[in-house]
Order: structure tokens, then sequence, then C-alpha cells
């Protein structure tokens, strides 16, 4: 691997890690930030709302911007702006800072996320993605496991401010380093102008859609809001000469079904983490710190997962590897759903962990690699939205389920989730090495265009 390479993984790495140890610190944050702030516990939860809302709104127009200005100048954009809005949301003097905010922390993480895919894909060939995607999805695995525990430890000894400017020095150095290090070339589409008008109605199309599922069971006008930009922005997009969904992206089912796979692993694998999360604390009596270490299987298996899929995927392709990891996520459900004792549930979360590990590094690589180079940013903000709403949706249906049926019927429909996303797998891409021949892209896999 070339010294540039390198660097471009590392800026991957460090970008989705900053972002996965962000949301997954700011639980362990809220009840200090609460009483020191004297807020309530509706603008505590809005500290959550308004980045979620700011960022699934914006990840696919911020990687359409990325494939025509550059994703490593859209990457260093969001890195600095993510780290200056981290250190500001450590300073700020009351609640209502801190929520303005975590917006602008929502807008920024939303340009550094899909850039990080789409500089992978412009910097490795084909068949050398799947390693550098298994890597950020290990390091990923790793951040979201230690961040309560980082957390905890921060606001004990410091403070939650502390929290917040964990993320302001890796931001900002690898920031500086993606404007002043040469990145590998990208060739900007000719004559394509970005889609305003479209780009507005699929924002206001999920931010209506992540508001109404946060508020449950009252959230009708939210969906039909919704529905309605929807059916605008499908209505623009098929009239516009320049839209922002390319036909490269939308017009594949492989992208199609992986995305629709990992809205549904997503879904899965959060609403159960809900419920379970509940049975543990209500059912068994155990306190916080007693669930994380049940916990610490998934993470474990998860990050184990991850390098060995690369190698699965190699030698069985993606369509086999992804539906028996659905497959795995479906069983680690039901098992969680049945278990009463320690053994059983630590068993589940391992089987829970590497399924959907497995899923997340399969999915992950059959989008960028069928995007062509052109495309990759805004395949990216796709695969990073369905990832985004997917755990919305999951832990909604698991609220509005264990609320009404209990545990086990809530987990049950959740494994049917999963059961519903493995039948997505049945269009994907058998050997994905072997794809280099593959016909159902415009242009070179390496990135080369394709004569028009």
């Amino acid at each position: 691997m070339t010294a540039r390479r390198r660097l471009v993984l590392a800026s991957s790495v460090a970008g989705a890690a900053i972002v996965a140890l962000d949301g997954s610190v700011l639980t362990v944050v809220q009840p200090t930030l609460q009483r020191e702030l004297g807020a309530s516990l509706a603008q505590v939860q809005w500290t959550s709302t308004a980045y979620l809302l700011a960022v699934a709104s914006l990840l696919v127009s911020a990687g359409r911007i990325g494939d025509r200005y550059g994703h490593q100048r859209v990457f260093a954009l969001g890195m600095l702006g993510f780290g200056v809005a981290s250190a500001g949301v450590g300073l700020a003097p009351g609640v209502g800072w801190v929520i303005g905010l975590r917006v602008v922390q929502g807008v920024f993480g939303a340009l550094l996320q899909p850039a990080t895919l789409g500089m992978l894909r412009a910097a490795f060939p084909p068949d050398r993605l799947g390693m550098p995607i298994a890597v950020r999805t290990s390091v990923i695995g790793i951040a979201a496991a230690a961040g309560p525990l980082v957390g905890g430890a921060l606001v004990g000894a410091v403070g939650w401010r502390a929290v917040f400017f964990l993320n302001v020095v890796p931001s900002l150095v690898f920031g500086v380093l993606a404007l002043t290090v040469p990145g590998p070339r990208q060739r900007q589409p000719n004559g394509v102008r970005f889609d305003l008008p479209g780009a507005l109605l699929l924002a206001l199309c999920l931010a209506s859609l992540i508001q109404a599922l946060v508020d449950l069971p009252g959230s009708a006008a939210g969906l039909a809001v919704s529905v309605l930009a929807a059916l605008a922005f499908v209505r623009h997009e098929r009239r516009t000469a320049h839209p922002l969904l390319p036909s490269d992206v939308v017009g594949s089912a492989a992208i199609r079904g992986a995305l629709g796979m990992l809205l549904a692993a997503s879904a899965a694998f959060s609403g159960t983490l809900f419920v379970v999360t509940y049975f543990l604390q209500d059912t068994m009596g155990l306190g916080p710190f007693q669930s994380a270490l049940r916990g610490l299987p998934l993470a474990a298996a998860m990050v184990l997962a991850a390098p060995a899929t690369a190698v699965v995927l190699r030698r069985a392709g993606a369509r086999r590897t992804a539906g028996v990891a659905m497959a795995v996520v479906a069983l680690a459900v039901l098992v969680l759903s049945r278990s009463t004792g320690t053994v059983a549930v630590c068993a589940g979360f391992a089987l829970l962990g590497a399924g959907f590990g497995t899923v997340m590094v399969a999915a992950t690589q059959v989008v960028v690699r069928e995007a062509t180079v052109e495309s990759a940013g805004v395949a990216g903000g796709l695969k990073q939205t369905a990832v985004n709403v997917g755990p919305t949706l999951g832990v909604a249906a698991g609220s509005a389920l264990l609320a009404a049926s209990g545990s086990t019927t809530a987990l049950s429909v959740l494994a049917g989730v999963a059961l519903t996303g493995a039948l997505a797998c049945l269009v994907l891409p058998g050997r994905t090495v072997a794809s280099l021949t593959h016909h159902g892209v415009t242009g070179d896999r390496a990135g080369v265009p394709a004569r028009r």
C-alpha cells in the first residue's frame, strides 16, 4: 500500500470513528448535562434529535457536493467544522447553545461521512476495497463500544464538557492534512449542475420522517409532510436534466438491494438493542454497567467479523455472504428474545455483532464498488442515510411493540425485519472480485471514464 493510500485510509477511518464516538458518548453525558445546565428532559432529547435531523437530511446532498468539488476538500471542511463545533459545545453557556451547535455538528458531520467512502473509492482499485472497508467498520465498532466507557470516565473525572473536546484535536489534525496533502485525482463531472431543488425536497422528506419517528405516536403531520415531499422529489428527479441521484446509482439493482439490506439490518440491530436493554434492566434487574458488560461480546464479534468478511467476500461473493449474515442477525434476535440467563444473552449478542458486522462490510463494499468514481459520494451518502434512518425506524418500532405486547413479541417482529432484509441479498452480485467484468456500470471500475 502506497503512502498516499495509507493516509486516505487513516483519514477515512478517523472521520468515521470520530462520528461514531461522538454519537456513543452522548447518552452518558446527557444526565449530567441536564443537571448542570438546568435543562428539561425535552431539551436534553433535542441534543440528540437536532444532530440526527441535520445529518440524516443532508448526507446525500453532501455526497453529491463531494462528487462535484472533490471528496478530500469536502472531507477537510467537514472535519474542521466538526472539530470547531465540538469545541463550541464544550464551551456552551446554556442548553440552547448546545442544541444549536449540535445542528452545526450535524451539518459538518453530513459533509465528512460520504467523503470518507468517496475518498476510498477514488484511492483504491475495486478489487482492493474489501480490506479498507473492513478496517473502517472494525474501528467504528471499537469507537461505538469504547464511547460509553470513555465518556463515563471523563464525565466522572473532569466533567461533561471534556467529552466534546475529545474530538477537537483529531478533527483539526486530519482536516489540515486533507487540505495540505495532495490526494488522488478525481475527475470532475462536465456540465453537471447541483440539483438544489432536489436537495431541498429530499432534506424536507428525510427531516420530516426522522421527526415523525422520534415523535411517535403523535406524528401524523410529519409523516404526511414526508410522503408529500417524497412524491414531489420523485417527480422532480424524473423531469430535471441534472438529478441529485444519478442514473448509475438509482438504476443499479445491486445498490438498491444493498441499501435495502442496510436499512433492514440497522433497524433490526438498533431496535433489538433498545428492547434488550429494557429487558436486562427492568426484568433481570441489572444496572447500566452490568448491562453494558453483557453487551461486550457484541462489540468484540463485530470487530472480528469485519476483516474476516473481506476474505469471505473474495471467495463466496456478496450475495451468499450477506444472505447468511442477515439470517444470523435474525437468529441472534430470536435467541435474545428467549434468553433468561447471562450465557444466553452473551451468545445472542455475539451472534448479533458477527452478523451485523458482516452485513455492514458486505453492503458497504457493494455500494462503493457498484457506483462509478464520479458518483461515489452520492452512493456513500445514500448508504449513510440508510444507517441513520434504519436505527430510528427500529427504535420507534421496538418502543411501540414493547409497550403494546412485551419484549418477546417486539424481538420476534424485529427478527422478521432482518429476514426481509435477506430477500434484498438476492440482487447482490456473486463473487465481487470477479465483477471487474461487470457490465452494469458505465465506466471503468478503476475510475477511468468510459468513452461517450
